[in-house]
């Protein structure tokens, strides 16, 4: 997974890191995978999908 396209993802449906904290009931951890520094489990890239209308593999290819 490449930080730079969470980014992407983010940026693109306006929104902001506290936003998707907030959806995704996380703290910091959406800050950590958007930096590179934490790993990505596939729970958290399926919940991740759902808020980008994407599909978890996709996340996990880019």
């Amino acid at each position: 997974m490449k930080r730079e396209y969470l980014e992407k993802l983010r940026t693109e449906k306006n929104m902001k890191l506290e936003n998707i904290s907030e959806f995704l009931e996380i703290t910091t951890y959406y800050w950590l995978l958007e930096n590179g520094k934490r790993k990505m489990l596939y729970e958290m890239a399926v919940k991740i999908a759902k808020v980008f209308g994407e599909i978890p593999d996709g996340i996990f290819k880019n």
